[in-house]
């Protein structure tokens, strides 16, 4: 068993390498495993969705609670995409990037443009050098300290729940991925990524409202979309924002200790656990991004000194969205209020 219970990333850093050839054994997925779980998503979002179309069609508007549903089963697709950005879903390139591509439409979200802002993501996270690409905007208390009065209101109004999680999704999945923002200079990829996948949008979205009409479309795809894209963007902030979260600079800032204990253990019941892809177990993850999702509870199976590092329950998650400012002196994340209080101390 490694000792992993100490902060200290002086002494750690050595365990954390250590548990990088450990999950090493089990970054090869299944491929029976990965069909099968492709089909156990993919099938119940077709029906759930072509359910809460007959229900619009049919006039039987209490069936539209089926995009609830379909919401969840297209972020596990989401999910799928996401490990196929990683290469970890079939360990084949080919298979992996023509699936996370298919998906992508379905997702809102170009693949390979995606894929490499995600890596970025990955390579950088936890470092206050390197932040910006494919992350939440996380400032430091004395960075919010000098803003202005705008800079500030800009930031707190960035941070509001009701924007974070209401206007956020809708801005990101339906205006801001329509655009390879932040590679606009990046070489071809992520224009061709971005426009093509556009482009299967269109044409996927214009046939079905060609067969089914534009309003039963908008009503029943709309939702589901911004209900999946609002969950997947609060399972992305409690991976990273929560309390005890690692942030620091280089050369302190090492890979391994980062991801280990930079992300969290989002301890879900099991129910949501299975739904979301096991992306709860975000610091295994990060710190071996080419383990299988579902060979993720193998990990904390075998090793269960794994799961209390970074533990955030589903109820001790509601809190952290408080969580808005990093504190260098205490290295945990505080609230504005928290942040007045030291200001005034």
């Amino acid at each position: 068993m490694i000792e992993t219970t100490d902060r200290d990333p002086n002494l750690l850093l050595s365990n954390e390498r250590a548990w990088l050839k450990i999950l090493a054994r089990y970054r090869q997925p299944h491929l029976k495993r990965s069909i099968v779980e492709l089909a156990a998503t993919a099938i119940p979002f077709a029906l759930f969705w072509v359910g809460a179309w007959a229900s619009v069609h049919y006039g039987f508007w209490p069936g539209l609670i089926l995009v609830v549903p379909a919401a969840a089963f297209l972020l596990r697709l989401f999910m799928i995409q996401h490990d196929c950005g990683h290469g970890s879903f079939f360990a084949r390139r080919r298979a992996d990037d023509w699936t996370g591509r298919v998906i992508g439409v379905l997702t809102l979200t170009p693949y390979d443009y995606w894929r490499r802002a995600h890596a970025e993501h990955h390579a950088s996270a936890g470092n206050l050098d390197e932040r910006g690409v494919g992350d939440i905007t996380t400032l430091t208390v004395s960075e919010y300290s000098a803003l202005s009065w705008f800079g500030r209101l800009n930031y707190r109004l960035y941070r509001h729940p009701a924007i974070m999680f209401g206007i956020g999704p809708a801005w990101l999945f339906l205006f801001k991925q329509r655009l390879p923002f932040g590679m606009m200079r990046s070489g071809s990829l992520p224009w061709i990524s971005t426009m093509a996948t556009n482009l299967a949008i269109a044409i996927l979205s214009a046939i079905l409202m060609w067969v089914i009409g534009i309003l039963p479309f908008l009503l029943v795809h709309l939702p589901i979309a911004l209900l999946a894209g609002a969950a997947g963007i609060w399972l992305f902030y409690v991976q990273h924002q929560f309390e005890e979260t690692h942030w620091s600079k280089e050369p302190e800032w090492q890979f391994p200790y980062a991801a280990l204990h930079g992300a969290s253990h989002y301890d879900l019941p099991l129910a949501l656990r299975w739904i979301t892809g096991n992306i709860g177990i975000h610091h295994v993850h990060h710190l071996s991004s080419r383990v299988p999702y579902y060979r993720l509870p193998e990990v904390l199976r075998d090793h269960p000194e794994l799961a209390g590092i970074g533990r955030v329950t589903l109820m001790e998650s509601l809190r952290c969205v408080k969580l808005v400012l990093w504190d260098e002196q205490s290295r945990r994340l505080i609230s504005f209020r928290d942040a007045a209080k030291l200001r005034h101390a």
